[in-house]
This record gives C-alpha cells, structure tokens and sequence, in this order.
C-alpha cells in the first residue's frame, strides 16, 4: 500500500503502510509541498504517485523510516542525480533535515 500523507496520520494508517517491510517505511518526501508518499517497496512507486499529484522530480527524495527504532536513512536510487546528488544517499545536509523533519512530523506518534 503506497498513500499520499498530507497530514499526521492515525496509527492504524501507519501499521497499514508498514506491513509491506514488516515495520520500515520507505518514504518519497516532496520538500517544497511538505508532503510525502509513504509505504510499497520500492521508492518509484511512491515517486510515480507524487509526481502524477503534481510534484516536482527536483523536489522529490527518497527515505526511510523503522518504526521499532525511530532511525531514517537517506538511502534510494531516486536520490541519484548527475546535476544535483550524485549518490543514492541524501548528501546536502539541508535536504536531509528537510526530509527528517517532514518524515518525522507526519509518521511518528
């Protein structure tokens, strides 16, 4: 199941977007709308479905989160970009704040 969040969500929706990775959620955020698709497999899934809401591929990165921890990484092939980040893992620190603190404010408790 891959759902857009545009707000917190209730914790039977996070159990819900969970199941997929058995408690690891693997999250697009879109930084400039302060939204993000939550749960699937893999990242395009996510992306695809951003993009189609309007989203910009610029503003998209691809995270995750464990539940049982609370720890991110940063870590996706979406996030590989010749002219802007030329590795799967986040490496502007802004972005990843961004992505952090989106992420955290729209799945955590």
């Amino acid at each position: 199941m891959v759902l857009i969040i545009r707000g917190k969500i209730s914790p039977q929706t996070r159990k819900q977007i969970a199941e997929d990775l058995k408690g690891y959620i693997k999250v697009v955020v879109d930084v400039r709308r302060g939204i993000l698709s939550a749960g699937g497999q893999k990242h395009v899934d996510g992306e695809r479905l951003l993009l189609e809401d309007g989203s910009r591929q610029e503003d998209l990165w691809g995270a995750g989160l464990d539940l049982e921890t609370a720890e991110m990484d940063f870590d996706s092939l979406i996030n590989l970009r010749p002219t802007q980040n030329t590795s799967r893992e986040i490496l502007d620190q802004g972005v990843r704040k961004e992505v952090e603190t989106i992420t955290r404010s729209l799945l955590q408790e």
